[in-house]
């Protein structure tokens, strides 16, 4: 007798759809055995054919459809499948258990929970995981709401908010808040800068300080333009200085070192002046493959190059010990190298340091002359900013942005970044110094790429760009407003009074209150795209931590083939050759059209989207400019360049294939008759190399 119902876990009795079965088997062998899909046929036609010899008299559950799924592909010799099938099964049921617990849920894909675990859940000495993920935002949300205590107000009230927006994954903070929110580390921040004075003493006090921040989570940005360039006078003993770059290497190995016992790969951002002697060194010094390999590079342009530029000119090289001119350089040329440098390595990438100082909010305490790691965070020396992303995928209703429910998810998040400033263990009396006097947060968005899909807005579209700006411009202004709110009940930032916001607001609690971080793992974590990027790829091969793989496809896109009837498993396959729809066959105009990859989208539209959302933020907008391989250096000069004339703040570039280690790859993964695209455990998009972005 043939099945026609089958038994759901919560006891519902639906149709029986074997077509379902034959998916799943499609997917594990496609994951485990890198191809092989065609025998899910065959597979599955077996194990319909048990089923209705074993439930004659009753309906099969779910589990029983399962359990003999497994027993099929043990029996035919396919014992690595029914290993991963099995595996498979398991973490979705913990998946189900921690959604059902204490009625809340975070939805959760396989692969966050295995990021969860692998970096971020509490461990005991023994390696031992001692908490679940509804237990990590638990912890999170106590340590950060016991600091309304501290002004008189309830934690216990504000705790449960924090925990429901965190569970419910319509906010996660950066990193380090979740690793160390209620442990004894207790650091919390993000993005640091550190000085490099031009000094022995100076320089390895610098990489002192730097490893006390990478060891508790952080990712630090240092501005080498002090150093005098290589070849000068040392007067103390009247040798010759190495330069910036040979001190960079210090820098590195350290972080080498540090990475290899942490939880989290260690990062930095080493920048120099245009004018600097070494400009020409520090430019194409990642060209050598694992040189520097610890380092984001950016070059600081400032207004005068660019004038000198535009005029076809030559400037002047400072040596910054004398502040001698030293020689000079052809703007174009210089410029042209960036570009040849950028298309061969991804490195260096601009920052437009004139511009950031424009808009540099207590412009009384120093000049900025540095960022953190991917660029988003300008910071003063010392000074550290905690970041957090609001999940923008969680902010539609009905076809239309929920304005209310993200207007409330604003207010929270501003208040839980701000508790951090006073909840954070500093890990030096500087960065704790200047980093209360200025109180600087971050608020940042993902799943932008989700909401335009799920609007049905193309991202490389004008539509999409009056969208974004219209977001931001809104998420700006609300969060201003908390931030004026706050400052009225518990006070200004103390160097309010000198800053921008002076002659605008009556208080003001933040110097700075929003920033668009690459939102790497929490992005994971949350089930999201990745900050304002495209989506990567529609269907790949994703290598999980600890060896396994797994077939995924962006859910909105199989929700939608489904519903339209050209959904198969065999699709997923194809599609997971090059990542991307576009020249699928099967796949309808409108569908190709609104689900466009990193890849597929041309240069201009990743800058002016990164224009638009600059508009309204208060720090800075990390956005990565994907390029094809065949991409030219013209046209890593016209990113450049537009950049430039956007108003950007820094821009950065990446032509895929530029580097030997990448954490995407595309039609590498090979097999007996094809390839297919793969993605590291921790890739959410953006630029696709080890490391950057930098996770958030």
């Amino acid at each position: 007798m043939a099945i026609t119902k089958i038994r759901k876990r919560d006891g519902r009795v639906v149709d029986f759809d074997s077509s379902r079965i034959k998916d799943a088997v499609h997917k594990a062998f496609i994951a485990v055995e890198l191809g092989d899909g065609e025998k899910a046929s065959s597979i599955t036609d077996e194990v319909v054919q048990l089923l209705e010899e074993r439930f004659k008299e009753k309906i099969p559950s779910v589990e029983d459809a399962q359990d003999v799924v497994n027993e099929v592909l043990t029996r035919k010799g396919f014992e690595r499948v029914a290993t991963e099938y099995q595996d498979f099964r398991k973490e979705k049921e913990e998946i189900r258990e921690l959604r059902e617990k204490l009625g809340i849920e975070p939805k959760l894909t396989i692969n966050a929970l295995e990021v969860l675990k692998a970096r971020y859940l509490l461990k005991d000495e023994t390696e031992k995981i001692v908490e679940t993920p509804t237990e990590l935002f638990m912890r999170v949300a106590k340590a950060v709401a016991r600091v309304d205590g501290n002004y008189g107000d309830n934690p216990k009230k504000t705790e449960e908010i924090f925990y429901q927006m965190m569970s419910r994954l319509e906010f996660v903070p950066n990193t380090p808040t979740l690793f160390n929110a209620g442990t004894d580390i207790g650091q919390l921040s993000a993005c640091f800068v550190l000085p490099v004075e031009d000094s022995l003493e100076g320089i390895f006090t610098t990489v002192k300080n730097m490893a006390f921040i990478e060891q508790t989570g952080g990712g630090v940005g240092f501005d080498f333009s002090r150093l005098r360039p290589n070849g000068d006078i040392v007067g103390s003993t009247k040798g010759v200085a190495s330069g910036p770059v040979s001190f960079m290497r210090v820098f590195d190995t350290a972080t080498e070192i540090i990475k290899a016992g942490g939880k989290r790969r260690g990062a930095m951002m080493g920048i120099l002046r245009i004018d600097h002697p070494d400009i020409l060194e520090f430019i194409t010094s990642k060209q050598k493959p694992g040189f520097l390999s610890n380092f984001n590079i950016s070059v600081a342009i400032t207004d005068e190059f660019m004038t000198t530029l535009e005029e076809d000119g030559e400037y002047w090289l400072t040596n910054p010990r004398n502040k001698e001119k030293v020689g000079k350089l052809k703007a174009k040329n210089v410029w042209n190298l960036m570009a040849k440098s950028a298309w061969e390595s991804g490195d260096p990438g601009i920052v437009f340091i004139d511009e950031i100082n424009r808009h540099n909010p207590t412009p009384q305490v120093g000049r900025i002359e540095s960022t953190n790691p991917c660029g988003e965070q300008p910071l003063l020396p010392y000074e550290s900013c905690n970041l957090g992303s609001i999940n923008l995928s969680k902010m539609v209703k009905n076809g239309k942005i929920n304005w209310e429910k993200l207007k409330e998810t604003i207010r929270n998040a501003v208040h839980f970044l701000d508790n951090i400033v006073d909840a954070n263990k500093y890990t030096l009396k500087e960065i704790e110094a200047i980093t209360k006097a200025n109180r600087k947060i971050g608020l940042g968005v993902m799943g932008f790429a989700d909401m335009l899909i799920i609007l049905g807005v193309p991202y490389n579209s004008d539509e999409a760009l009056q969208l974004g700006e219209k977001l931001m411009k809104f998420i700006e202004e609300e969060s201003h407003k908390k931030c004026v709110e706050i400052a009225q009940e518990r006070g200004s930032f103390p160097n309010f009074e000198g800053s921008i916001w002076k002659n605008k607001y009556k208080a003001f609690r933040n110097a700075t209150v929003t920033t668009i971080a690459p939102t790497g793992t929490i992005s994971i974590i949350a089930g999201c795209s990745s900050g304002i990027e495209p989506i990567f790829a529609i269907s790949f091969i994703r290598n999980v931590l600890g060896g396994k793989r797994l077939f995924e496809t962006n859910s909105l896109f199989e929700t939608l083939a489904k519903d339209h009837g050209f959904y198969s498993a065999g699709l997923l396959e194809e599609i997971a050759k090059t990542g991307s729809v576009q020249k699928i066959d099967g796949v309808p105009d409108d569908v190709k059209r609104l689900f466009v990859t990193a890849l597929d989208i041309e240069p201009e539209w990743h800058v002016k989207m990164q224009a638009v959302f600059q508009r309204y933020t208060d720090n800075a907008v990390s956005k990565t400019v994907n390029l094809p391989t065949d991409a030219t250096v013209e046209d890593v000069a016209e990113v450049f360049d537009l950049a430039w004339k956007l108003k950007c703040k820094g821009v950065t570039i990446f032509r895929y294939g530029s580097k030997p280690e990448q954490v995407l790859y595309i039609g590498e993964i090979k097999t007996k008759e094809t390839k297919f695209v793969a993605a590291e455990s921790e890739y959410a998009g953006g630029c696709p190399t080890k490391n950057c972005p930098f996770p958030s």
